[in-house]
């Protein structure tokens, strides 16, 4: 599939409910009022020794202050900003350390080509500016992915590496998201738990062609068998790439398998409507997660909440 066919693929979700979206006009909320409450947490699991899983919170900023000025009081605003917040979880797959390369690589290559970008867009108030984020994501993740795929060929202990990647931007109650493999985004709204992004596993391909269902012995057998990641020797696949607006009250988490292999969507949703931090909900272990299972449990939560004119964003349980 060419590269103008996958930028087509690039699309403002418009599958999900309609109560997803939002008729507020977000550039007119200025994004510097936004109030934040992040958390973060990872654990390699039982399995393996080292922790393939990597995430980033930052937050991004764009500001001016008057220092001196012999205008009246008053004409000019003593300072401006706007402020927007990233969110990143990478699984890495690979074999002994090659996955945890992986997940890395990837988190430095897309800081490293942030900074590198001369007009980063802070407000949506151009119509332009939307597709054009949009269309800048799927470049990075192109670009992530040759970077994951040299290293792997010019290195032998890394041929084959490769990594999920699931990013999420907000600018004042935009949200962005750029995913591909089996890490997943979450949106809480109104108690209701909503998957946003897709899983490219073997499993979810059985399910849309209708071959299998969720419930399946074959298609759960099939879950850990991914149909796109960035590295790796696979066909090269775009992100899925789409924005929507946040809400008051909104809560969005990232996670990678690790927490939605091992914990139910209903329980996930209780921790999130429970807790009252971000932190609070990192912290606390579902009761349906068992110590004992064979699995590598690994989390990552990044929720976003919001409280009249205020937006909390919360991030990260991994």
């Amino acid at each position: 599939m060419g590269p103008e066919n996958k930028e087509n693929s690039v699309q403002e979700s418009e599958e999900l409910d309609e109560s997803l979206l939002t008729d507020l006009h977000p550039h007119n909320i200025p994004s510097a009022l936004v109030q934040v409450d992040l958390a973060a947490q990872s654990h390699q699991g039982f399995v393996r020794d080292n922790n393939e899983d990597h995430y980033l919170v930052v937050q991004i900023t764009r500001s001016f202050e008057t220092v001196l000025t012999n205008m009246a009081e008053g004409i000019l605003p003593k300072n401006f900003g706007e402020t927007g917040y990233g969110m990143v979880v990478a699984d890495g797959m690979g074999g002994m350390a090659a996955g945890e390369v992986a997940s890395r690589v990837a988190l430095l290559t897309l800081v490293e080509l942030v900074a590198q970008t001369p007009d980063w867009i802070m407000k949506m108030n151009q119509q332009e500016n939307a597709p054009l984020v949009m269309r800048r994501m799927t470049r990075r993740f192109r670009q992530i992915d040759d970077e994951l795929r040299e290293l792997g060929e010019t290195t032998r202990s890394l041929q084959g590496m490769g990594t999920t990647l699931t990013v999420a931007v907000t600018l004042g109650i935009d949200l962005f998201l750029s995913h591909i493999g089996d890490s997943r985004a979450y949106l809480l709204r109104r108690e209701k738990l909503h998957q946003l992004t897709k899983d490219h596993t073997l499993a979810q391909a059985l399910i849309d062609a209708g071959i299998a269902g969720p419930d399946d012995t074959s298609t759960r057998a099939m879950r850990h068998v991914l149909t796109a990641a960035l590295g790796s020797t696979g066909e090269r696949t775009d992100p899925q790439v789409q924005r929507l607006h946040l809400r008051d009250g909104d809560q969005l988490l990232l996670c990678t398998d690790g927490l939605s292999e091992m914990v139910a969507d209903d329980s996930i949703a209780s921790v999130l409507n429970d807790a009252k931090s971000s932190e609070a909900a990192c912290k606390r272990r579902p009761s349906s997660i068992s110590i004992r299972t064979a699995s590598p449990l690994r989390r990552v939560c990044n929720s976003a909440r919001t409280d009249s004119s205020r937006l909390r964003d919360s991030s990260s349980c991994k």
